[in-house]
């Protein structure tokens, strides 16, 4: 009985995985807005019955899709955090981590277009994510405040003081977000958050055509910018 089991597991396993697959497909071919799961099954020889034991709904299916995009930035972040151990040097040790992170996620954006538009690019009509995506979001963004903990550990991290009308959120923010790191952090890090998804944003649909030609230099530049507006390098 437990083979069986372990053998209809597998099989699940693989039909997910080319249900997947071929949805990923159709977004790089029709966009999000056109995923049906009734094209997705037709594609893999399936009746669209059998696919709803797997994926009830587009929006089930469009969820997994999210969450598996999330979980892959995350990963590429995450694998930068950890070939740059932190230790000794100051913050310019702190910087280059903070810019290898930075530089693994638009690497990851380059390689997959197409997954990165689903989960940063124009909202999908008549789809709310579920809570169940907001701990894979929040993946690169916990990545880089772990840089910046780091800093602060050793004494190293000191972000801007937030305008006057600012310090009610900043705080909030840093409560949620980063909690323990100093004034200013808050702001400073949502601030770069933004400002790097747009950089990447503007490479990956096109708005760098015709205009920027060294863009590895451009965005290599630009996070290290940005590491020095969240507290880095002062």
């Amino acid at each position: 009985m437990t083979t069986i089991r372990g053998a209809r597991e597998r099989a699940r396993i693989e039909v997910t995985a080319a249900i997947k697959d071929e949805a990923r497909r159709r977004l790089a071919e029709e966009g999000a807005v056109k995923l049906s799961l009734r094209a997705v099954a037709r594609e893999l020889g399936m009746v669209s019955s059998a696919l709803y034991r797997y994926f009830p709904s587009r929006d089930e299916l469009l969820t997994a899709l999210i969450i598996d995009a999330f979980d892959a930035v995350g990963e590429a972040a995450e694998s930068a955090l950890a070939e740059g151990a932190p230790g000794g040097g100051g913050a310019g040790v702190h910087v280059a981590r903070w810019d290898a992170i930075c530089a693994r996620v638009r690497a990851w954006a380059l390689a997959h277009p197409h997954e990165y538009a689903l989960i940063h690019g124009s909202p999908v009509p008549d789809y709310t994510a579920p809570m169940s995506t907001a701990v894979p979001a929040s993946r690169v963004a916990l990545t880089l405040i772990s840089v910046l903990r780091d800093a602060h550990g050793q004494g190293v991290l000191a972000p801007p003081a937030p305008a006057a009308n600012l310090r009610a959120e900043d705080r909030r923010l840093a409560e949620e977000f980063a909690p323990g790191l100093p004034p200013g952090t808050g702001v400073a890090i949502v601030a770069a958050w933004a400002q790097l998804y747009g950089l990447i944003s503007f490479e990956v649909f096109g708005q760098f055509n015709r205009v920027v030609e060294a863009r590895d230099e451009l965005f290599a530049q630009a996070t290290t910018r940005l590491a020095h507006d969240v507290g880095l390098s002062r």
